[in-house]
């Protein structure tokens, strides 16, 4: 047998050398990685939590930054973060399992168990607060506009529920349309609490944490509760930082506190069906509008492409905490990522850990489809028919269309100030913005221009129409906007509209004071705030309509 012994050494050696190989390849990997989180990889800085699981093992784990800034505390992946909307799958597999389990059904009428709820003119499902085609308006907004700051003041789910029996009308239509609300997944905790018996807590610590080994997973619903091992949120801030966390107890669309490395545990059970195959799958079925189209929404996850590959993910954004869990089930690759600063972007970065991992099987565009677009020339005229002021057909926002410079300038909706580069006479591009579309229709006689603004990296398709001139107000016209409004729909909040170094300001406890602009005649907006003022007999003001992002049409009588 002696004989066979240099073959075996040179066997082993080989071994040991594409181990060492695969070593360095690997550590080579996770240096890319630090790079991509080293401006948080400080003692000086909140920061990030990552985790990133290749074949069912945490291949990598670290912490980057402070999880405490106050007492030094340093980032582990054993932290606990407040993970904001990415908590909306938990609460969608509670409400497929009652479904499983044929407590309710998913075209059930909510109001089935939600008596209090309004009735409108259609019927509001389960299945639409499922895949936010409900048209219900954003709970956190109309707390947030009656008067609740998220992080100083306190809510709870009976303030949530007062509110949103409150409202008279939807934004749209059940199943018309698509547009993201947390007033959805707040509802859908409600039922589970109402058919189960259990607080959402109670019932996800029986039928998934506990059984996926989630020890130190939670729905928070009391703000003053001790989480041991937590990490603090935090915003910038001129002189550094602040804390920024939130009071509010409501659960559902939001609260799960968690770690990465609990969240290993639910990313692993897609695989390994502890949960069972069939809710698994169907934490992954599609919703799909009345008129046939397919969302990429299912059951509080996204699922779309990424450079060709499939991906499961969402995020979540809420006080001072970010998160994401991005899934490539295909690979049987996941990046798990929280952030304590709410200027990280876990999604961006996580894409990029993705993109190091998964570089031999990510499928970049054609080329043709990559190559430089040459801008065309338009004359003056051609720039002059298309500037004004733009209203969003939704929510009412507004985006301004200026020239400056020979060029046309694009402002507004949340859109820093940017040229429109044309690429045929009707198409542009804002600059430095490939993943932005604007489109001018063509026009018809008789009506107001229409324009299309298509956002492909916020997956979001704005329709847009022409105001009409406006009319420069004088301090005589101007101050006959000002008064006292009040709201039934907003817990009888009341606004005061003064004048204030010329300009109409709305004076209420949770609204910033800033100049409202006029953008069109008897419309206004400060850019977050949207005012369309109604006038009754003798053409005097009688009230107004508010909106914001997530709740349009709100009234307001003058008092």
């Amino acid at each position: 047998m002696l004989r066979f012994l240099p073959k075996s050494r040179c066997f082993w050696s080989l071994i040991l050398v594409l181990s060492f190989a695969a070593f360095l390849a690997a550590d080579e990997k996770t240096a890319k990685v630090d790079k991509i989180f080293s401006p948080w990889d400080t003692t000086a800085s909140p920061g990030a939590a990552l985790a990133i699981i290749k074949d069912g093992q945490i291949i990598y784990e670290r912490g980057y930054g402070l999880a405490k800034i106050e007492d030094d505390i340093v980032m582990t992946p054993s932290k606990i973060f407040d993970i904001a909307s990415v908590s909306k799958q938990f609460t969608a597999a509670c409400i497929a399992l009652l479904a499983k389990q044929g407590k309710i059904s998913l075209d059930d009428d909510v109001r089935t168990y939600i008596p209090e709820m309004p009735r409108y003119e259609k019927p509001v499902t389960i299945k639409h607060l499922i895949y936010h085609t409900s048209g219900l308006r954003d709970y956190c907004g109309l707390l947030e506009l009656a008067g609740f700051r998220s992080g100083l003041d306190s809510t709870t789910a009976f303030e949530a529920l007062e509110i949103i029996y409150r409202q008279k009308r939807l934004n749209y239509l059940p199943g018309e349309e698509f547009s993201y609300t947390n007033t959805g997944y707040f509802l859908l905790g409600q039922v589970v609490e109402r058919v189960s018996g259990k607080s959402l807590n109670e019932f996800a610590q029986e039928h998934i944490f506990k059984p996926l080994g989630m020890s130190h997973t939670i729905y928070q619903d009391d703000h003053t509760k001790i989480v041991k091992n937590r990490a603090t949120g935090y915003s910038p801030t001129d002189a550094g930082y602040k804390i920024d966390v939130s009071n509010w107890d409501q659960t559902g669309d939001g609260n799960v506190f968690t770690s990465v490395e609990d969240l290993y545990l639910w990313d692993q059970a897609f695989y390994n069906n502890k949960l069972g195959k069939d809710l698994m799958d169907m934490l992954q079925t599609v919703g799909t509008l009345n008129s046939g189209r397919k969302l990429d929404y299912a059951f509080g996850l996204r699922i779309s492409e990424y450079k060709g590959l499939k991906m499961v993910r969402h995020t979540g954004s809420w006080a001072g905490f970010r998160s994401v869990i991005v899934r490539f089930p295909e690979q049987k690759f996941s990046v798990i990522c929280l952030a304590n600063l709410s200027s990280i972007n876990p999604s961006g970065l996580s894409m990029k850990v993705a993109d190091i991992y998964l570089a031999d099987v990510l499928k970049e565009p054609p080329q043709e489809e990559t190559k430089k677009i040459e801008p065309v020339i338009l004359s003056k005229q051609e720039l002059e028919d298309k500037v004004g002021n733009y209203e969003e057909g939704r929510f009412h926002s507004w985006l301004s269309l200026t020239i400056k410079d020979d060029k046309l300038i694009m402002a507004g909706m949340g859109y820093p100030e940017r040229p429109l580069v044309p690429l045929t006479k009707t198409t542009f591009q804002p600059q430095g913005r490939p993943d932005i579309n604007f489109e001018f229709l063509a026009e018809v006689k008789g009506r107001p221009r229409q324009a299309v603004l298509n956002d492909l990296g916020e997956e979001e398709i704005y329709n847009l129409t022409k105001a009409a001139p406006l009319v420069p107000l004088t301090p005589e016209k101007l101050k006959e906007y000002s008064g006292d409004y009040t709201s039934d729909e907003l817990l009888g909040a009341t606004y005061r509209l003064i004048i204030e170094n010329g300009s109409l300001v709305i004076e209420f406890r949770s609204i910033p004071k800033k100049a409202l602009q006029a953008m069109a005649p008897e419309k206004f907006t400060d850019g977050s705030h949207s005012l369309e003022f109604v006038r009754g007999k003798g053409k005097r003001i009688t009230g107004f309509k508010l909106s914001i992002d997530g709740a349009a049409d709100i009234g307001f009588a003058r008092k």
